[in-house]
């Protein structure tokens, strides 16, 4: 029986991984030219606030799939029988963290980046136009700047999202509840309950 269930959930993870791997590359083709062709119209003046809130997403992204990856659905049932908002989301967010986590931290990771690397090309052009360094170490050190900024944000956003996990579960949870009153759809669905050592 033991080994029944093993080998279900290696093939369930194994189809998730197929179906993740998917998504991902048939959005990164679908938003690479898009993006580069749009980054490469913009001014520095745009390009620069949109290269930092391409990074910010990105991080944001980050901080909410490491948060639900670690928060504890306990508290949230007793929110959900005070009635209270975005409880019941809350629990399926954390239900479904595997499934949340590669997708704000794999796909959306991924999509950032291409539109980040997009950003940055666009960026390097237009400074060469204005700089007498060349565009290599231009693009050496627009590549740097991106990856620091990213990485930085990301490792103190690690922290907090570990230190506030269950704060900020509930607050994404809030906000799926608004999302999911506005539109009727069920954005997160139901999940099997998470299995945790020690409890």
């Amino acid at each position: 029986m033991g080994n029944d269930n093993n080998r279900i959930r290696v093939q369930a993870w194994l189809r998730q991984g197929i179906v993740l791997g998917s998504l991902t590359f048939i959005l990164g083709v679908l938003v690479t030219l898009p993006s580069q062709t749009l980054m490469k119209r913009m001014g520095l003046e745009i390009a620069f606030p949109a290269l930092l809130g391409i990074i910010l997403v990105g991080v944001v992204a980050d901080i909410v799939g490491v948060a639900v990856a670690v928060a504890d659905e306990t508290p949230f049932h007793a929110m959900a029988a005070k009635k209270k908002k975005g409880a019941r989301q809350a629990i399926r967010l954390v239900r479904n963290a595997d499934r949340v986590a590669s997708v704000l931290n794999d796909i959306v990771g991924d999509i950032v980046g291409t539109v980040s690397g997009a950003a940055g090309a666009a960026i390097v052009l237009r400074l060469v136009a204005f700089s007498s360094i060349s565009e290599s170490v231009l693009g050496m050190l627009t590549v740097g700047g991106i990856a620091a900024l990213t990485v930085g944000g990301k490792a103190a956003g690690k922290g907090l999202a570990i230190y506030r996990a269950n704060e900020i579960t509930f607050r994404v949870a809030q906000l799926l509840y608004s999302l999911e009153r506005l539109t009727g759809l069920t954005i997160v669905g139901d999940g099997q309950a998470r299995k945790r050592r020690g409890r």
